[in-house]
């Protein structure tokens, strides 16, 4: 196949099942970056603890759209505590394997898919909204400086939470797209959760 290729990665590049945003999403997450080449947002509509409908959006290259097409036909009317269970090597065996160059894309897929079940305990009262959470979250957003994660890189600062309001303070460097794009990942990881997040640079 196809730059070492599986059928069904072609197939699910070409042809993507779940595709497009979802305006009435009880969740989304986000894993990864539009700066540094890949990045994955999930779309999910619960159904109490079952996953009525899940969909996606993907920047990037076939894996990327191949792995993001999977992961949401495997978890698509499965329980919450299911897709918990599923793992890489379960991703990567659907798929009919996936050069060990892509691997970060299957990586990635399932990532967006941990954080959006981590929102969803959080938004549930099932998990506290605590500085680990936020860094849960933050962790997803890569920085285009260096292609680490933000909270690796040592671009976040410092994190305060009061009740549903969330400080963050961040590093930023002179490359203003660079930044932009930073601070709106940061932004849109507490998409559709009841909190306030106030961005400081220092």
């Amino acid at each position: 196949m196809k730059a070492g290729y599986s059928k069904k990665v072609m197939d699910l590049f070409l042809n993507p099942k779940n595709v497009g945003a979802m305006e009435d999403a009880d969740i989304t997450a986000i894993a990864g970056s539009v700066a540094c080449g890949d990045m994955i947002k999930l779309y999910i509509k619960m159904d109490g603890e079952r996953i009525k409908k899940i969909t996606f959006e993907s920047y990037g290259c076939a894996a990327n759209i191949a792995t993001s097409s999977m992961v949401t036909e495997m978890v698509k009317g499965k329980s919450i505590d299911y897709a918990l269970k599923i793992t890489l090597q379960d991703e990567l065996k659907e798929l009919g394997g996936l050069p060990k160059v892509k691997y970060h894309c299957a990586i990635l897929a399932i990532k967006a898919l941990r954080l959006a079940i981590e929102k969803w305990n959080v938004m549930n009262g099932k998990r506290k909204l605590d500085e680990d959470f936020v860094k849960e979250l933050l962790g997803a957003i890569l920085d285009p400086y260096t292609g680490k994660n933000i909270t690796a890189a040592g671009i976040i600062k410092e994190i305060k939470i009061d009740g549903k309001e969330i400080k963050i303070y961040v590093r930023l460097g002179d490359n203003k797209e660079f930044n932009d794009e930073i601070v709106s990942g940061i932004e849109e990881v507490f998409e559709k959760m009841d909190v306030e997040v106030k961005i400081n640079a220092v």
